[in-house]
């Protein structure tokens, strides 16, 4: 009985401590993804006041969504959501946008975006979080 509760609180340990280390992300493998794979860069500028498709990014973690100034295309559900950006949050819309705040406009060529691959999301927040903290 003793061993059976070691492996559980074995497993339980290792898979916190995977979730953590995912939950850190690489900022140079998001940033490649951010400009590469996921071009998120297509729509989205780094820049204060640079707007493209969609919002700058700049200064999103603490940021309320749909709060941009000078960016008038944001969904009613975007903005009347009530979202303030952090780590968490970022994980749970990227994993899938429309589920988080349905009726968001984060589509591309008539297609909802999002980032199914943990691993993926972790490094792009990660590389948000340092490029876009001012």
């Amino acid at each position: 009985m003793k061993r059976f509760w070691f492996v559980v609180v074995f497993v339980a340990s290792m898979t916190a401590l995977t979730g953590q280390a995912v939950a850190e992300g690489d900022a140079a493998k998001g940033e490649k993804l951010f400009k590469g794979f996921l071009r998120c860069n297509n729509c989205h500028s780094l820049e204060p006041g640079v707007t493209k498709v969609g919002p700058t990014l700049a200064g999103l973690i603490g940021r309320k969504a749909g709060s941009v100034e000078g960016f008038n295309q944001y969904s009613e559900a975007m903005v009347n959501s009530g979202v303030i950006w952090d780590k968490e949050i970022l994980n749970e819309f990227l994993s899938d946008p429309q589920k988080y705040i349905p009726g968001n406009g984060m589509m591309e060529g008539g297609r909802i975006v999002y980032v199914s691959s943990a691993r993926h999301r972790a490094d792009l927040i990660s590389y948000l979080k340092e490029a876009t903290t001012q």
